[in-house]
């Protein structure tokens, strides 16, 4: 009877044992935490690397692109200075598919900007960095954060902020290189022109996509 009992308590433990396909298994199983990145890794490319998401954003950057063209002064004492809305589809784009997105569609913009103006791409980057200076706070706390009191209160940073680098991509890249050297002295009679001008801007810009954003609200909170 012992000896049946000592054979029974060992076809048990033998039972219990792992075997080595069963450990390879299971170190083949990656750590929660790289589980996690894996995840996080698939969810970005899903969202800014599959057809329908790049097929969205090439819209927006088309619809910012053609309203560019919708432009007109303000001062006619300063009419190098050209309003338009083309920054309301990059808020938008940037609200539904995040600041990376917004950065895409006004850098597209503006590539294609480079084959219809005469700049040598000088007033397209100078562009460029206003306009991301103006949603890119905006758009990275949206995703955080949603809700049209935080759009008003990011669109009102995002104006300090295209002000104050819209007088330095004036004073250092435009002028310089359309003046030549009357650029210091020119800017001197003109800053205020620059920075009235983009804080008009700016500031219709933010209702426009204010106005839009409370229509469209339940489509971008769904990104």
């Amino acid at each position: 009877m012992k000896e049946e009992a000592v054979r029974r308590e060992e076809a048990q433990n033998e039972e219990n044992v792992p075997t080595f396909s069963e450990n390879a298994a299971a170190s083949e199983q990656p750590a929660p935490a790289v589980q996690d990145k894996q995840a996080k890794r698939a969810r970005f490319r899903k969202k800014y690397f599959s057809a329908s998401t790049i097929a969205k954003i090439a819209m927006f950057a088309a619809l910012a692109f053609a309203v560019s063209y919708l432009e007109f002064p303000i001062f006619p004492a300063a009419s190098f200075l050209q309003m338009d809305f083309s920054c309301v589809f990059v808020l938008l784009g940037g609200f539904m598919f995040g600041p990376v997105a917004a950065v895409i569609i006004s850098g597209v913009k503006e590539c294609l900007r480079l084959f219809t103006t005469g700049t040598g791409g000088i007033g397209e980057l100078a562009n460029f960095m206003v306009t991301f200076s103006f949603v890119i706070v905006p758009t990275l706390v949206y995703r955080f954060r949603k809700g049209l009191p935080v759009v008003i209160l990011t669109l009102a940073v995002g104006c300090f902020l295209q002000v104050g680098v819209s007088l330095l991509a004036n004073r250092y890249i435009n002028f310089p290189f359309f003046m030549g050297e009357g650029a210091a002295e020119n800017f001197s009679r003109l800053w205020w022109y620059v920075l009235l001008f983009n804080l008009i801007k700016s500031v219709a810009i933010s209702l426009v996509t204010v106005l839009l954003y409370k229509r469209i609200s339940w489509l971008l909170n769904k990104f």
